[in-house]
């Protein structure tokens, strides 16, 4: 019987693929959370302003289109509604601030409009979305 003369190297295992491979999943969730951005309002080109602030919570959000067109929470309304449909939507809260996204180009007759209806509501209060300039 014949023995080897060298041993047989042990066993390894490769990290290097996986590595890659981790590498190739990280940048992926890092490029992809880049391009989220929570919007509960239709797109619009909104005014910019240099005192932006974030609001954290807001579960009403009234969009002006540039057309006059209004949405409430990504839906179509009337202005006749508004009111109602707000009064439904904030009935389980006292409290609830209402964000307007309105176009740049909408006049600001109908802003003011809306505002008015807004106010109506009892507890509501008002926010009006911009975009930070540079």
């Amino acid at each position: 019987m014949r023995l080897p003369d060298d041993p047989s190297p042990s066993a390894q295992i490769n990290i290097v693929p996986m590595i890659d491979v981790i590498f190739a999943i990280l940048s992926f969730f890092i490029i992809a959370t880049l391009f989220l951005n929570r919007s509960d309002a239709l797109p619009v080109n909104l005014p910019q302003a240099k005192t932006v602030k974030p609001q954290l919570s807001t579960k009403v959000t009234v969009t002006i289109g540039e057309t006059g067109d209004l949405a409430l929470n990504r839906e179509p309304i009337q202005l006749d509604a508004l009111v109602t449909e707000v009064q439904d939507l904030t009935e389980t809260t006292e409290k609830v601030v209402v964000i307007i996204h309105a176009d740049e180009q909408v006049g600001h007759g109908r802003v003011v409009t809306v505002m008015d209806r807004i106010r109506e509501i009892e507890g509501a209060k008002l926010a009006i979305a911009a975009t930070k300039k540079p």
